[in-house]
Formats: C-alpha cells, sequence, structure tokens
C-alpha cells in the first residue's frame, strides 16, 4: 500500500460523504514528481549543475547552432520571470558556461550563448539524464510506458486549455 493509498482510506474513513478519487490520481502525480525531480537533481549535481541551471544549458544546446538565444526566447522557453532569468544567467557566466554577446542584429540588445565549457558540460549531463531517464521508466513496459504517457499528455493538454481560458 502506498502513502497515497493511506491517506485515501483514512479520508474515506473520516469522509465517507466525499468522493475522494481524485484525490489519489494527483497526490500520486505530485509524489511521482517529487522522486522524479530528487532523482533528476542527483544527476545533475554530478555535474556541478541544478535543475535551474540544466534547464537554461539544455535550451541553449537544443536551439542548434550557434547555441545563442535572446533573453526573452529564454524566458518563454523555460517559464520564468526575467528576473529569475537574470539571476540564472549571472550563475551561468560567473561559472563560465555561458556569455552575454552583443546581437549582431540589433546592437542594442544582447544574446545568451554556450561558450565551449557549456556546451561540453550540457553535453554530458543530458547524456547521463537520458540514461537516468530511461532507468527511471524502465518499471514500465513498452505498452504500458506508451499508454501512461498518451494518458498524461491528454491531461496536460486538457488542463493547459483550461489554464489559458
Amino acid at each position: 500500500m502506498s502513502h497515497v493509498d493511506t491517506i485515501l482510506e483514512q479520508w474515506r474513513r473520516e469522509r465517507p460523504d466525499l468522493d475522494v478519487t481524485p484525490m489519489g490520481l494527483t497526490g500520486r502525480l505530485k509524489r511521482v514528481g517529487r522522486l522524479l525531480s530528487h532523482r533528476m537533481e542527483g544527476v545533475f549535481a554530478r555535474h556541478d549543475l541544478t535543475l535551474a541551471s540544466f534547464d537554461v544549458l539544455a535550451t541553449l544546446r537544443r536551439a542548434g547552432p550557434p547555441f545563442r538565444l535572446s533573453p526573452g526566447d529564454l524566458m518563454a522557453n523555460t517559464m520564468v520571470t526575467s528576473g529569475t532569468m537574470t539571476h540564472r544567467v549571472d550563475q551561468l557566466v560567473r561559472a563560465a558556461l555561458v556569455e552575454r554577446l552583443k546581437n549582431p542584429e540589433d546592437g542594442r540588445s544582447v544574446l545568451i550563448g554556450l561558450t565551449p565549457k557549456g556546451r561540453r558540460v550540457i553535453d554530458a549531463a543530458i547524456t547521463d539524464h537520458v540514461e537516468n531517464l530511461h532507468r527511471m521508466t524502465q518499471p514500465l513496459n513498452p505498452e504500458e510506458f506508451r499508454q501512461l504517457d498518451a494518458l498524461l499528455e491528454r491531461y496536460l493538454v486538457a488542463l493547459e486549455a483550461e489554464q489559458e481560458s
């Protein structure tokens, strides 16, 4: 029996008038999310990264050559505020993983770009991250994985659409 099952059992005993079934789904999703994040953070830490710094470096890396984006594009791709992004970029600049460059198309603005060191670090980190993701999803057989992925995608799309309206 999982921790979530215990909570559901307690609520059913104390408040039999409530259908607490959705509490099981959302509780399991929250616990799974926390466990996954904890395991991912361990991999990132081996590369002297946090989840936040990994996110910025990965966003720049998957942008493709020359691995540069405007601060606005970085914010849009990582869904953080301007102040948060500035703080993250400042930390990555101090670690020599990214650099601020003049935008050749607009001298009034800057681009954030991976340094050679930053590219080496993110390439190693993403390799380890993907290996870790495979380990974490190993308890599911291929059909279970496909089904869960499809259901979560459908659920996520519905929640995001509701949030946008």
